[in-house]
């Protein structure tokens, strides 16, 4: 199914620069992918330190994660480049019911990411719309994501793609 996967979904899209090749993440990708998740997950913490997890060698964690997922039916790894060079990557998956989050069977973008200085050049677009229509292939009715209450430029984004709000995650700490 993956292989197909492949050759149906990897698409240019109309209208964003064409100089930025999306495709599925390969191992010799991992360490820099994981070095970008890292980047994600420090700016997640540096906005709230104790909601946002942030661990020793995550880094190297997200690359082992993602390895292990490489082989996963359900899984969308994709990295963005540009000229030969990585700058950005996105991570979904087929997800199934969930009786506590009161969601069937659905698509989840876990993760999305673009380098500082690719940003507002249409690669975040590029990736979530070949997430889309992997997740579609895969049979996902609906993709969910959550993103941090201060990322308003991702909520932008997400909204310009047929994203709306449906929940809104509270912490209080104790």
């Amino acid at each position: 199914m993956f292989r197909i996967l492949e050759s149906c979904c990897n698409r240019k899209m109309t209208g964003m620069d064409d100089g930025v090749r999306v495709r599925s993440i390969a191992r010799e990708d991992l360490e820099e992918v994981g070095t970008m998740a890292g980047q994600l997950v420090r700016y997640h913490h540096s906005l709230d330190a104790h909601r946002f997890l942030l661990v020793d060698g995550v880094e190297r964690g997200y690359a082992r994660y993602f390895a292990s997922q490489l082989e996963e039916p359900s899984t969308i790894l994709l990295v963005a480049e540009r000229a030969g060079k990585r700058v950005g990557y996105a991570y979904a998956r087929l997800e199934p019911r969930n009786w506590n989050a009161l969601l069937d069977e659905h698509g989840a973008l876990h993760d999305i990411f673009v380098v500082p200085e690719e940003r507002r050049r249409g690669v975040a677009s590029l990736l979530l719309e070949e997430v889309a229509g992997r997740l579609a292939a895969l049979g996902a009715p609906r993709i969910v994501l959550s993103t941090a209450v201060q990322n308003t430029a991702a909520q932008r984004l997400f909204e310009r793609h047929g994203f709306h709000g449906t929940m809104l995650e509270m912490t209080r700490e104790l």
